[in-house]
């Protein structure tokens, strides 16, 4: 098998001696089939080299599953070795159909029947196919990861904490630099609060400007979850966008239980009419937000909702402190509402690239309301969250290290 370890300078990296791929003993493969896992250019001229062209990257955590994604320069059949105490018996690749998943770039498998709370390693490979004919399949070489390894949620655990970036606008040096202000402080996820991107122009940008910066600095072994700003709502691969990311529930807007918070993820979409010409008449925003919000009262009628130690929701658009744009306003009457009645503890936006910490304000809304800032130097935020039993604590650092706001909130249920 092939190593094709990946550096700063070139996620290609340069391709070693094969070597044997050591199979032997295999556990039964692990994963059921979820995802379609077709690049959308698998037709295009084939690279000369076969290799990675980014880091795996875990998405998708649960108590019991993880999903590893990654890219390949090549059409190719991929899978993940894996398994607990260092050993890689385990072995996953995506079967749909009755069909495993093959001859595709973009790869997206799931991992099953794991533990929560358990520490799993992995490693994925890739094998080329250089012909595929309706009764003939010609492989070419094998290439496979450095091997990595992450921590499932536990649903039960005590405590949990996590980073949040937004609005870095095609930046990537701000994602190793902001991760850099949080220093060795454990934290169990990585959530980007959108637009991460300007707009959405083509596969390398989201490689280029992403996956390699969070390859680089944390993703190979801690989750990210990410939810859509008004800008990745844009540019013509703005339909594609979603292919390279998956969330809690597989869709754009989720909830996720993890530790003593319950999070509700939404999804605000754009920020002007949708009759705005720059729309040219191909969005609908204002029915998607409706159906958000019929979503959201559902969500909160639960039963992991109610007895959550703290309720927290993340969304890119702050209904309040921002503009009178009809996207703001459209969330202040759909959601603002809801917030109030079911009585959250914390909401967490970006968009305005103001940073800023708002108490509960009379005739505004009864919950903190923090908007981190960015996306240019002096602007940019690291915001931290760590919530146990008792307590739930915000800091956030600007791009310097210097703390710009903090917030506190007690429990207050049982």
């Amino acid at each position: 098998m092939t190593k094709n370890p990946l550096t700063r300078r070139s996620f290609l990296g340069n391709l070693s001696k094969a070597g044997l791929l050591g199979t032997i003993g295999l556990a039964p493969i692990a994963a059921k089939a979820m995802f379609p896992g077709q690049s959308p250019d698998t037709d295009a001229p084939l690279a000369d080299e076969h290799a990675f062209l980014c880091k795996p990257y875990l998405q998708c955590p649960t108590a019991n599953t993880m999903t590893i994604m990654w890219l390949t320069s090549r059409p190719c059949y991929s899978w993940v070795e894996y398994g607990e105490n260092g050993q890689l018996d385990k072995k996953a690749h995506l079967v749909s159909h009755g069909i495993v998943t093959a001859y595709n770039r973009l790869h997206k498998i799931q991992l099953e029947g794991l533990l929560p709370g358990k520490k799993y390693s992995y490693k994925v490979c890739s094998k080329d196919i250089v012909d595929f004919q309706p009764y003939k399949l010609t492989y070419g070489n094998t290439i496979e990861s450095e091997v990595y390894s992450f921590t499932t949620p536990d649903p039960n655990s005590r405590e949990v904490s996590w980073v949040i970036m937004n609005d870095i606008h095609d930046r990537p040096a701000s994602i190793p630099h902001l991760m850099g202000l949080n220093g060795q402080d454990p934290y169990d996820f990585v959530f980007f609060n959108g637009d991460i991107f300007d707009y959405q122009s083509d596969e390398k940008q989201i490689i280029d400007h992403m996956l390699t910066a969070c390859g680089d600095t944390f993703s190979t072994q801690i989750p990210f979850m990410y939810v859509r700003g008004n800008h990745e709502t844009r540019g013509k691969f703005r339909q594609e966008w979603h292919n390279y990311f998956d969330n809690p529930g597989h869709n754009n807007f989720f909830s996720f239980t993890h530790g003593p918070v319950h999070a509700i993820v939404i999804d605000t979409g754009e920020d002007k009419e949708d009759t705005a010409p720059v729309y040219a008449g191909i969005v609908d925003f204002d029915t998607y937000r409706e159906q958000q919000a019929q979503w959201l009262e559902q969500q909160m009628q639960t039963k992991a909702f109610k007895k959550a130690k703290f309720r927290v929701v993340m969304m890119h658009i702050p209904h309040y402190h921002s503009d009178d744009w009809h996207g703001t306003v459209h969330c202040r009457k759909l959601f603002g509402p809801l917030f109030d009645k079911y009585k959250i503890d914390l909401l967490v936006c970006g968009h305005t690239h103001k940073y800023g910490v708002y108490a509960p304000e009379a005739g505004k809304h009864t919950y903190p309301l923090v908007i981190g800032g960015g996306p240019t130097e002096g602007k940019r935020t690291l915001i931290k969250i760590k919530a146990d039993q008792k307590e739930l604590a915000l800091t956030m650092l600007r791009d310097d290290g210097v703390k710009v706001g903090e917030y506190k909130v007690n429990t207050r249920r049982g």
